[in-house]
């Protein structure tokens, strides 16, 4: 199949996933990982009518930001702090996982006149591997932005679970979720994004609650 075809594949899988769990497809936002694709491929996807990318490298993305611009990007690999004065045109950064990025990021967003939109990350697996906030430490550490940080606009939660089939991501995707709607009664808010599910296990962390996945190689495998 081709990039068009891959993409009708996935959001029918999409729709599939959100009824199963009685809710409407139109409640999550499918981001295409653009890491290992090609320009050419990030342009049929557009024309596909594929709107919302995501990096994982700051110095990739300059580049694609300025190739697309009709595209929403979003950043969604580790950042360092020292690249943080590269990442204004992100419209949404999912992986804010320490204090000493977001005194970066609201320090620099204040230079640039505006809230920068930001999701807190969570390692709910506990994998030494994963970047993210401790689940037993991310309601202070929520608390501490939304206090201290007032160019920093809070939207949500980020998981990463560990690569393994999908049903056995469940439970990290439920404490997500669990998480995600506790945070927003303890601290008074109302937020719109929990970003989790990639290729391998996109359906259950549809199931589970997220309103956005974030999908690379079910879009870019070519059958042989």
């Amino acid at each position: 199949m081709g990039i068009r075809e891959n993409l009708a594949d996935v959001q029918a899988r999409i729709r599939q996933a959100a009824q199963r769990a009685g809710r409407k497809a139109s409640e999550i936002r499918l981001l295409g990982v653009t890491k290992y694709a090609s320009d050419q491929e990030v342009r049929e996807l557009l024309d596909s009518g594929l709107l919302l990318f995501g990096e994982n490298r700051v110095q990739d993305a300059r580049r694609r930001v300025e190739l697309f611009p009709e595209a929403e990007w979003h950043f969604i690999g580790t950042l360092q702090t020292n690249k943080v004065r590269y990442c204004k045109p992100f419209a949404l950064i999912h992986s804010l996982d320490r204090w000493s990025l977001a005194e970066a990021l609201n320090a620099r967003a204040a230079t640039w006149g505006k809230r920068q939109d930001v999701l807190i990350q969570v390692n709910v697996s506990g994998e030494k591997s994963k970047q993210g906030v401790d689940p037993g430490q991310v309601l202070p550490f929520a608390r501490r932005v939304l206090a201290e940080c007032p160019h920093l606009n809070v939207r949500g939660l980020m998981t990463i679970a560990p690569f393994v089939e999908g049903e056995a991501t469940r439970p990290v995707f439920k404490e997500t979720r669990r998480l995600y709607q506790w945070l927003q009664q303890e601290l008074g808010v109302q937020w719109d994004t929990l970003s989790m599910g990639m290729t391998n296990d996109f359906e259950v962390a549809i199931e589970e609650g997220a309103t956005l996945v974030r999908i690379g190689s079910a879009l870019f495998a070519k059958e042989e």
